[in-house]
């Protein structure tokens, strides 16, 4: 335990930009509230983590992958062995850092940081991104870690619903104000309507197919579309060439979502949480194509603002031409029902969750430092 007055902080979970984004705006928040503390992220070699988060100026150190075998198999029986020298890996992180608090946001790091950290009586605190937590997060909540949800639908012990933490650059952005100058970074037309389609910096091969099928009827009802294809995933014709077509412009990658939610009139997206509670933090109006497979969670994310009038939602089998013909083109030309989804998706956003994770960190720290001798 950390005997002096700076307190320290170490933030666990990785794998997908889905646990890294919440911890890096956790981060920061606890930066700007406590300038002096020492912040640790752990987190797997072989994560994504590994290049984010030192590229965001935070120091990282890394523990084994311990993955959890959803069926009988050699794996399972190398689990106790393995997730043994995991938790004996966290605890020396943990002893090295002098923590005062352990903030987990899941991940295959989260389980041997929860244990190693109730092993040594440091407070535990949770943020569950999803509508259907996760393992490690459930672990969290079961040894009595203070809990924190994205959704307020989340079913954790003891949860408060805080939000998603995300960047500042999105949680403080003004849509009208940046429109113009986002538009004319993203080479799209200050006037026309504009469609924004992505499925994540891996992108998502059904939502692209549809899309290319669909840009000439979009292109007659005068719509503009930057397509955002993901990664190695550019669409092309027939003749092997990039889609070319009028009104329609793609690339695999933009930088900063900030600008994609600023220039949109209306966002097609997968429903990630991430993803689902940047759009109703910023307002901006979306249809959700759930990803297909898994666990059935992002329809779950996006049920609540679609619920509240703040988006649609298709399955991903679907999500036809015919579709994008009857629903995303009338929606495109009606600006008065786009603004009313816009406001009510405001309605449910919330913004500031990445400070109010930082007062639940501090809240659960600080009482831990009184009882150090």
């Amino acid at each position: 335990m950390n005997t002096e007055s700076t307190l320290s902080v170490v933030l666990a979970g990785g794998g997908t930009a889905g646990h890294i984004s919440p911890l890096l705006a956790i981060a920061g928040a606890v930066r700007q509230a406590r300038p002096g503390a020492r912040l640790l992220a752990v987190g797997t070699p072989g994560g994504m983590e590994a290049r984010l988060v030192p590229a965001a100026g935070l120091e990282l150190a890394t523990i084994s992958r311990v993955p959890f075998p959803r069926r009988p198999s050699l794996d399972l029986l190398r689990l106790p062995g393995r997730l043994s020298g995991a938790v004996k890996q966290a605890g020396s992180i943990l002893d090295e850092a002098k923590a005062d608090v352990l903030v987990g946001v899941g991940g295959y790091v989260c389980t041997p940081m929860y244990l190693a950290a109730r092993r040594r009586r440091i407070p535990i605190v949770v943020h569950e991104a999803n509508t259907r937590p996760g393992l490690a997060n459930r672990v969290g909540a079961l040894l009595g870690g203070h809990v924190a949800v994205a959704f307020a639908g989340t079913r954790l012990r003891g949860a408060r619903h805080v939000g998603m933490p995300m960047r500042p650059e999105i949680s403080g952005l003004d849509r009208p104000a940046a429109r113009a100058a986002a538009r004319a970074a993203l080479g799209l037309d200050p006037q026309q309507p504009a469609l924004i389609v992505t499925g994540g910096s891996s992108g998502a091969q059904s939502i692209n197919r549809t899309l290319a099928a669909s840009v000439g009827a979009l292109a007659d009802a005068g719509v503009q579309t930057l397509h955002i294809t993901g990664r190695g995933k550019s669409v092309h014709d027939a003749d092997g060439k990039p889609l070319a077509a009028p009104g329609y412009r793609q690339v695999e990658y933009v930088d900063g979502m900030e600008a994609v939610y600023a220039a949109a009139d209306l966002l097609l997206a997968r429903a990630g949480a991430a993803t689902v509670c940047e759009v109703a933090a910023v307002g901006v109006p979306a249809v959700f194509v759930p990803l297909p497979i898994g666990n059935g969670e992002q329809a779950l994310n996006a049920a609540g603002l679609v619920d509240a009038g703040g988006a649609l939602i298709v399955e991903d089998s679907a999500f036809t031409v015919d579709w994008v013909r009857e629903h995303i083109i009338p929606l495109l030309l009606d600006n008065g029902r786009l603004a009313r989804m816009a406001a009510s998706s405001e309605h449910l956003g919330i913004r500031n969750a990445d400070r109010r994770m930082a007062d639940l960190i501090l809240e659960a720290a600080v009482p831990f430092k009184q009882r150090c001798p």
